[in-house]
């Protein structure tokens, strides 16, 4: 319940109270930060999967839902990331290696081993991707699930 209250309904709340404050003022923009595990579920998190992919829908669903109004609704979708909790993690699943081999070694042996990139995705690289979602640049963006995985994911649907 709790992944669902912070991936699913604190957005559903947020959208709710600003998309028809966009809508009147004829722009805004509604990015949810979802995952690709929203699309390409991992075994040993389904419970974070189906939340992930519950913001796909309610990103779609509100994009149809402001369609025309010069607002847009999108979902970024970052893959492995290596962010302050996930150092703190390989740090002790690897407490003997250098933090450049601690992720070498995470990438080849978990999740990330098929991604494109072979190495964990940056804060600032998904970022830049929101960055221009949340500009005046994408106004014909909308509706869209939009990938900063690392190749991990080998499609998206439509």
């Amino acid at each position: 319940m709790r992944l669902f209250e912070v991936n699913v309904l604190s957005g559903t709340r947020l959208t709710r109270h600003y998309a028809p404050k966009m809508v009147a003022r004829g722009w805004g923009r509604v990015i949810f930060v979802s995952s690709e595990a929203g699309v390409q579920t991992p075994t040993e998190m389904v419970h974070y999967g189906v939340t992930k992919s519950a913001q796909l829908a309610l990103s779609r669903g509100t994009a149809q839902e402001v369609a025309g109004t010069g607002v847009t609704a999108n979902c970024v979708l970052p893959g492995p990331t290596l962010t302050k909790g996930v150092e703190s993690m390989l740090s002790q699943l690897y407490p003997d290696l250098s933090d450049e081999d601690r992720e070498r070694r995470y990438v080849a042996e978990g999740r990330a081993s098929t991604s494109l990139l072979k190495r964990l995705i940056r804060p600032q690289e998904i970022a830049s991707l929101v960055t221009y979602v949340a500009s005046d640049e994408a106004s014909a963006t909308t509706g869209a699930a939009l990938s900063v995985d690392g190749g991990l994911v080998p499609t998206i649907f439509p």
